[in-house]
């Protein structure tokens, strides 16, 4: 079982970061073989961004990423644009990607029209990169949260085609894995809406990093509903916000929402519900706050993690992109 996925060095990483893909890549790392994990770069530039501080948040999300528990010696982890095979595979994948499937994505639709000046050709041809890093490494699972649904059936589709055109077998046709419980993290003050550095509110999205009295904070102004009388239930729709906060405590207690229901059977309103989710997500993100103030302390270090994990990377993805240049007849010939 080879697992692959790739996270945005973009902005400090949020709870719905933390629980549909950080918590993943942790519980995976053991079940991988190998598990690779890569902070993505080279998409991160698809958007208007600062050269330098795009530096400092890829040190930001390593030392995240190894204060949530993961362990470079048990997995892969290293910066994308360290390995040239993703670009290049992009583009060779670009023969057997069509533009209308790219014009119809979400993501495109949705960031296009916030670029006002310049809709990048980079926003366009993102998921074909997203496809190349993860087949590039032939990888069977890949751990993602619900909004990227879309993304994993696209690279699917384009696995199955080069194959069909050029060689059955030659690439993976992955799969998804998707938490049963807290896929989709919601806003807390607007829980129709998924907790979003770029899109969301500032009060209603949850860091990994914030204290406990900041997290308490947001918790507790968090919206519920006005209906009476009062009911702690699931209910997506008619309860989002009271939803929403049932699923978090879940996750943090890592119990499923019929336990957290179960035990505020006696709640007088959802003062208590939240008192719950905010006691639940403070204790689950602790120690990650804890050690990454060290971790991010060492620059050095983090650096020589991510070019050892380059290495590593590189020599999965050179034999794959090797078989793909032979197949497509592109280049020298293969001795």
């Amino acid at each position: 079982m080879r697992i692959f996925s790739g996270i945005q060095p973009t902005g400090t990483k949020h709870l719905g970061n933390y629980v549909g893909a950080i918590r993943q890549y942790v519980e995976g790392q053991d079940r991988g073989d190998p598990a690779i994990y890569c902070i993505v770069d080279l998409h991160a530039v698809t958007v208007p961004y600062e050269p330098a501080q795009l530096r400092e948040r890829v040190l930001d999300t390593t030392a995240t990423l190894i204060a949530a528990g993961l362990d470079p010696e048990r997995c892969v982890l290293f910066r994308q644009g360290d390995v040239t095979e993703h670009a290049e595979l992009s583009w060779l994948l670009t023969s057997v990607t069509a533009v209308g499937e790219l014009n119809r994505m979400h993501q495109f639709r949705d960031k296009s029209a916030a670029q006002r000046e310049l809709v990048s050709a980079g926003l366009l041809f993102y998921p074909v990169l997203q496809a190349a890093d993860v087949l590039l490494y032939r990888a069977d699972e890949v751990p993602v949260g619900e909004d990227q649904r879309e993304h994993l059936e696209l690279m699917r589709d384009v696995a199955r085609r080069f194959n069909a055109r050029f060689g059955e077998d030659i690439l993976v046709v992955p799969e998804h894995r998707i938490p049963t419980v807290g896929a989709r993290i919601m806003d807390l003050q607007e829980p129709t809406r998924k907790m979003s550095t770029t899109g969301g509110s500032v009060e209603g999205t949850v860091y990994v990093l914030d204290e406990p009295k900041a997290i308490e904070k947001k918790v507790r102004r968090a919206v519920t509903d006005a209906e009476d009388p009062f009911t702690i239930r699931r209910d997506p729709k008619g309860k989002p916000g009271v939803t929403n906060l049932i699923d978090l405590t879940a996750v943090a207690r890592g119990v499923s929402p019929d336990e957290v229901i179960a035990s505020l059977e006696g709640a007088r309103g959802y003062g208590d519900l939240k008192l719950a989710a905010a006691e639940a997500i403070t204790t689950m993100l602790a120690p990650v706050r804890e050690r990454y103030a060290e971790l991010r302390a060492d620059e050095a270090g983090l650096e020589a993690i991510l070019e050892a994990g380059a290495e590593r990377a590189r020599a999965l993805a050179r034999p794959v992109l090797a078989d793909v240049r032979e197949a497509m007849g592109v280049g020298a010939r293969a001795r």
